[in-house]
């Protein structure tokens, strides 16, 4: 376990995985074993979306590659590089090519192994700031690796009617129930703000969208995206890729208040 602290800020992660963060009493991350969901925030890479309506199967420039839901990249163990006060470093590394067991076979799943013809590596950094908590991802890998990247928190809810607000619309929950498992789209949107007991807003910059979702009351996720991935055909879904050219660095801010 590792905790962050500074001023009225308590940030707890678990082996990468953002399970609390505190402002004073005001717990902002939804928490393990209440309903709706059994994490707190993961990764949706290499891909995102569901890929069963095309046999598990996604096409890149080396073929096709055997995925499943959002890709193995949640699979994947983390590996905690350094950590400070106020700061932690998480690294994920995959060797192309290699098997990774999916946990969702057989129950929901007829794919055993999942696999990735390409090497990559996802560094996930925690910064404590003196108005937030900032989170980076750093993306390296084989040159012009496709790629799609979400980022998947979920938030405590503590009011009967929160907003999702951005700067030209305000979302009920019941919108985001209504769409179900499918997600709420948020076209071209680099800022939200959960108005709620308190209020969060969340900005990004690297990724182009949002997408909500929920099936509770009591949470709900907003989704930092590259590709909505139901824009298109599932046998499609290599026309949201975009390639590795460089380090490739996306970042989330919240930014709590009141």
């Amino acid at each position: 376990m590792t905790v962050l602290q500074k001023n009225n800020q308590v940030v707890t992660i678990d082996n990468g995985e953002l399970i609390g963060y505190r402002v004073d009493s005001h717990e902002f991350i939804h928490q393990k074993g209440s309903p709706g969901w059994g994490s707190s925030d993961t990764e949706m890479f290499p891909i995102i979306g569901p890929v069963d309506e095309a046999d598990f199967l996604v096409k890149v420039p080396k073929g096709n590659a055997v995925q499943d839901q959002h890709g193995h990249f949640r699979l994947l163990p983390y590996e905690l590089v350094k950590s400070s006060e106020t700061s932690a470093l998480f690294r994920k590394e995959y060797q192309a090519g290699t098997p990774v067991k999916n946990k969702k076979y057989p129950e929901k799943s007829p794919k055993e192994l999942l696999t990735w013809p390409y090497s990559f590596q996802v560094e996930k950094q925690f910064n404590l700031l003196a108005d937030g908590l900032e989170i980076t991802f750093a993306v390296t890998g084989d040159h012009h690796m496709p790629f799609m990247l979400g980022y998947h928190p979920a938030f405590k809810l503590h009011s009967p009617n929160p907003l999702i607000k951005t700067t030209d619309k305000e979302l009920t929950l019941g919108e985001v129930l209504d769409v179900g498992s499918r997600a709420y789209e948020i076209p071209d949107c680099q800022e939200i703000t959960l108005k709620d007991k308190k209020e969060l807003t969340i900005r990004t910059e690297g990724f182009k969208h949002f997408m909500c979702w929920t099936e509770v009351s009591n949470m709900v996720c907003i989704e930092p995206i590259t590709f909505y991935p139901y824009a298109v055909a599932q046998r499609e879904l290599h026309q949201g890729f975009q390639h590795v050219t460089k380090e490739e660095v996306f970042q989330v801010r919240l930014h709590p208040k009141g």
